[in-house]
């Protein structure tokens, strides 16, 4: 009766430890959008790359979609609508994004907009996602 006791309390804590693994792993690569309280409350929904294009193809003012590559990169092919805003002089022009604006961040794999966001938060942005690579987007990219 011992052994499955031990062996059934192995076998949970194994579960347990998987799960947390994999949540852990699925909320590293998730992006989040939705609608956010009047403070800039997380956003929450996962966004597919469908999803993205669905944004691009119904702009709306509230929702800024941010290309932190380099103008060079930007200009050889871009998400339509995203605005350049290259990682290393986002936060000397954050006085050209609102704060009170959604602000979806790419770059090419998602290591510089994650750098961006951070620094974002620290000056005070609340509504942001990072939205990973241009590499998941599915559609047509706009070139300047």
């Amino acid at each position: 009766m011992k052994s499955i006791q031990t062996y059934s309390s192995k076998i949970a804590f194994i579960s347990l430890v998987l799960f947390a693994f994999m949540m852990n792993v699925a909320t590293a690569q998730s992006v989040y959008v939705g609608k956010a309280g009047p403070k800039g409350k997380v956003l929450r929904k996962y966004i597919e790359p469908s999803e993205l294009k669905k944004i691009v193809d119904n702009p709306v003012d509230s929702i800024w979609i941010i290309d932190v590559r380099s103008e060079k990169a930007y200009a050889n092919g871009h998400i339509p609508t995203a605005r350049s805003f290259p990682y290393s002089t986002i936060v000397d022009r954050s006085n050209e994004i609102p704060k009170d604006k959604y602000l979806i961040l790419y770059c090419t794999i998602g290591a510089s907009a994650k750098i961006a966001l951070k620094n974002l938060k620290k000056a005070g942005y609340k509504r942001t996602i990072d939205w990973g690579g241009i590499s998941r987007w599915e559609g047509e990219k706009e070139t300047k």
